[in-house]
């Protein structure tokens, strides 16, 4: 097992025994690596052959995106989206890894796949999740695709194209079910069926019983799926590893509580929220007497289902959710696609130390991967938010993360304070939480391979 000095043995890693899965990026904070940082580079072979073990064992979603929050003395996931959008910010330069990462997902889903449908949000007017779409079509297609997109909604009766602000287009087609099968445009029969929709208006019934296997599982949307399920499998994978490791598991993974039947508007499970959040944040407070840190402990209350950073707040004592207002509760009622907020994760709140320059605003890591493959990622960035908010919110931009030269693999000489290092710590944690989501994916009954 490796330990806290492991001496030369990352240097390993530069055979042409084991490809890397996380690039050599450079990244936009400043500054030598942290001590987990260098930990995860100093131990970089031990690392990789306990994340082949693993996904050996259970194999990755088809694709998934993390969004991480690392405050210098911590590094943790505090989402794990299963249906990623935000393709289009990813830097081109990532485009060749990206194809590559696509074909193995196929691999392992329809090896002989030629016909892929791809089935969207039910967005026909914003144009940021639609250029998405396009990008995304063209990585699927680059890979060797035949792919069409099928959308759920029902007033597309016929192929509709949208024009994008880039010059772009894309087509979409309703669905139609023959029997068992699910097909657009009266003949094209795929072979997959690709949801970038994450349901939370519902199961959709055309989607339900047919034949073909449909990536993420229909189980996985949000009308099923949770989120405190999600970091109980990370919980123990993040034990496991920090074991492994030697080192404690607090510094990757967030504390939380899930809190279940809640009714903001009519006040009920007040109760049970509050006993929740003040539960973490003795837990929180705790630990940073312990390693002496001299930040006030917080937390996010977030609906346990859902996305769009709808129905979030940051709350840094229980009184705050004893004594919420009638807007408060209003905004957490409610989540995306007017869904009700019945059930809520209280979740560590992690300070980020990221600023993207010359702005100076606040900045956290959101990273990608097809199948166990890191393939890029950007910096969420928000101008008006502090180092303790949800930056996932309305007035938020992305900076893409961008290529450093020369190499596609991380400076395990031991002895550089590069910034590109970085990028390595990140792709650590989030496949992590990648692994997370593959247990999810296995609870659900897995993917069928045809």
């Amino acid at each position: 097992m490796p330990g806290t000095r492991p001496g030369n043995e990352g240097q390993e890693a530069m055979g042409n025994e084991a490809l890397p899965a996380v690039p050599h990026l450079t990244t936009a904070p400043h500054g030598p690596p942290l001590p987990l940082e260098t930990l995860f580079l100093d131990n970089q072979s031990a690392i990789e052959h306990w994340f082949r073990a693993r996904f050996t064992e259970t194999p990755a979603p088809f694709y998934c995106s993390v969004d991480l929050r690392n405050s210098g003395f911590k590094l943790a996931p505090v989402d794990t989206n299963l249906f990623p959008a935000g393709y289009n910010n990813l830097n081109p330069a990532f485009y060749p890894l990206t194809v590559q990462a696509i074909q193995t997902a196929i691999d392992h889903v329809c090896p002989s796949a030629r016909n892929m449908l791809l089935i969207p949000e039910n967005h026909t007017r914003n144009t940021y999740y639609l250029e998405n779409l396009a990008t995304l079509s063209d990585l699927l297609r680059a890979a060797g695709l035949n792919l069409r997109i099928g959308t759920l909604l029902p007033e597309i009766t016929q192929a509709t194209t949208l024009d994008l602000p880039s010059g772009r287009s894309v087509t979409l087609e309703p669905l139609t079910r023959e029997g068992n099968r699910i097909k657009v445009g009266g003949d094209f029969d795929p072979c997959t069926l690709l949801l970038n929709n994450d349901l939370s208006a519902g199961s959709p019934p055309i989607l339900e019983g047919i034949e073909q296997p449909v990536i993420p599982p229909l189980a996985l949307g949000w009308w099923k799926r949770r989120k405190s399920n999600h970091f109980l499998h990370y919980q123990t994978l993040a034990r496991n590893f920090a074991e492994y490791l030697d080192i404690d598991p607090w510094f990757i993974t967030p504390a939380f509580m899930s809190c279940g039947k809640i009714d903001f508007q009519k006040r009920e499970g007040e109760e049970c929220l509050a006993s929740s959040v003040d539960f973490v944040l003795n837990q929180v407070a705790t630990k940073y007497r312990e390693l002496g840190i001299a930040q006030e402990p917080f937390v996010i209350v977030k609906a346990d289902s859902g996305t769009y950073g709808m129905g979030i707040m940051t709350v840094k004592k229980t009184e705050d959710v004893r004594d919420l207002n009638r807007k408060q509760r209003t905004k957490m009622a409610y989540g995306k696609e007017g869904q009700t907020v019945s059930e809520v994760l209280v979740q560590e709140g992690i300070y980020t130390f990221e600023t993207w320059e010359p702005e100076h605003a606040v900045a956290e890591p959101v990273v990608y991967m097809f199948d166990r493959f890191v393939v890029g990622g950007f910096y969420r960035v928000h101008r008006n938010r502090g180092k303790d908010e949800n930056l996932n919110a309305p007035g938020s931009h992305f900076e893409p993360l961008a290529f450093a030269e020369p190499g596609t693999y991380p400076d395990l000489s031991g002895t550089t304070n590069a910034v590109p290092n970085r990028f390595y710590a990140y792709g650590v944690v989030a496949r992590l939480a990648l692994l997370a989501a593959a247990r999810e994916t296995q609870e659900a009954g897995g993917v069928k391979k045809i």
